[in-house]
């Protein structure tokens, strides 16, 4: 066909109305999926390419009139109970994060769970689907629950916070672990240790993807062989009810791991090992420096990493209205992953060692 093509030649060549083709080319779910695949594939066979500029107009006509209506984007959890999550404050920080740039955007935000009594992934889509809701974040699920999720995906644009389920493969936006160990130990022999020791609980190592061990191995090799020293895992188990973060470094198994290699700096979550260190009766920092991995304290007192969480919840929700915007529904067929580097704090308990005079 010679000429401009316009989406009405395309409708009168298929034999459907202008809007069908115009939401076919836009990929909407209102469509089935055979139809917006030969709509598709009849226009590029005739030549269609689309205005830019008015492709901007309708796109923004579209968005406001959706923020008129308050498009709703749903976050879902898949924890124990359904607050279980906010045990644990990267948890807490990723909602918040996603919850307040959801705002700013103009979307509603709404919490959902998964472990609801006879809610299955088919059956909460069918929910979302028919109030409208087309766009989720998937967050907060844990480790032992890495089966594939059965959404029809088809109607839902979706973005993914922390690696798991793994199944399907979405886009992921997370904290960057592997550069954070990697930052940490930079930091902390900067500072002028040589003895470095990683104190770290297998289900975190685990939960991203063994990030974390890698980056400190890696950074590692920045060292002496002979100064080189083990990970001290805290292995996997059920912790105490009255105990958060994933249980505490058993003070048998750290004294040990302490006399064997004579750490004279410690990189590890503070809440799981500074109780233990004392208990032993090592002063930090006049016996062992100490950072933590994953810090929360702001009055100084401790040397570590911010994991800016709020920033994972917050880009997570960017690239949702991304896909929304563009109606990108369905399973991506490149899907990225997009990493938030930590902030490194100066703190007491990690003070610059002064050189000695030989």
């Amino acid at each position: 066909m010679n000429g401009y093509v316009t989406m009405a030649d395309i409708a009168k060549r298929a034999g459907v109305h202008v809007t069908t083709v115009s939401l076919a080319l836009r990929n909407h779910p209102s469509l089935p999926e055979g139809t917006r695949e030969r709509l598709r594939k009849l226009a590029e066979s005739m030549g269609y390419r689309p205005d830019p500029g008015l492709r901007a107009l309708m796109s923004y006509r579209r968005n406001l009139r959706q923020r008129r209506e308050v498009q709703t984007l749903a976050y879902v959890t898949n924890w124990d109970t359904r607050w279980a999550w906010k045990e644990f404050p990267a948890h807490v920080a990723f909602f918040n994060g996603a919850s307040e740039r959801a705002q700013e955007l103009g979307y509603a935000f709404e919490h959902f769970w998964l472990g609801e009594p006879q809610l299955c992934e088919r059956r909460l889509g069918d929910i979302l689907y028919a109030r409208g809701i087309g766009g989720m974040v998937l967050a907060s699920h844990r480790y032992d629950k890495d089966v594939r999720l059965d959404f029809d995906w088809s109607r839902l644009a979706a973005v993914k916070i922390d690696y798991f389920p793994h199944e399907p493969q979405l886009h992921i936006v997370t904290n960057d672990q592997r550069s954070i160990l990697r930052l940490a130990m930079r930091q902390v022999m900067a500072a002028g240790y040589e003895r470095v020791g990683l104190v770290l609980h297998a289900d975190w190592d685990f939960g991203s993807d063994f990030g974390m061990s890698t980056g400190f191995i890696e950074a590692q090799q920045a060292v002496q062989p002979s100064e080189r020293i083990p990970i001290c895992y805290i292995e996997k188990s059920t912790p105490p009810p009255d105990e958060q973060w994933g249980g505490r470094a058993p003070s048998k198994a750290l004294g040990a791991w302490i006399k064997k290699h004579r750490p004279d700096a410690v990189i590890g979550f503070g809440p799981a090992v500074l109780p233990q260190l004392q208990e032993l009766g090592i002063e930090v920092p006049r016996d062992i420096a100490f950072a933590d991995l994953f810090l929360t304290p702001t009055d100084g007192s401790i040397a570590g990493v911010r994991h800016n969480c709020q920033r994972v919840g917050a880009l997570a929700v960017e690239l949702l209205a991304g896909q929304l915007q563009t109606n990108s529904y369905g399973l991506p067929p490149f899907p990225t992953v997009t990493l938030v580097a930590g902030t490194w704090i100066d703190g007491r308990s990690l003070p610059v060692r002064v050189p000695t005079a030989n």
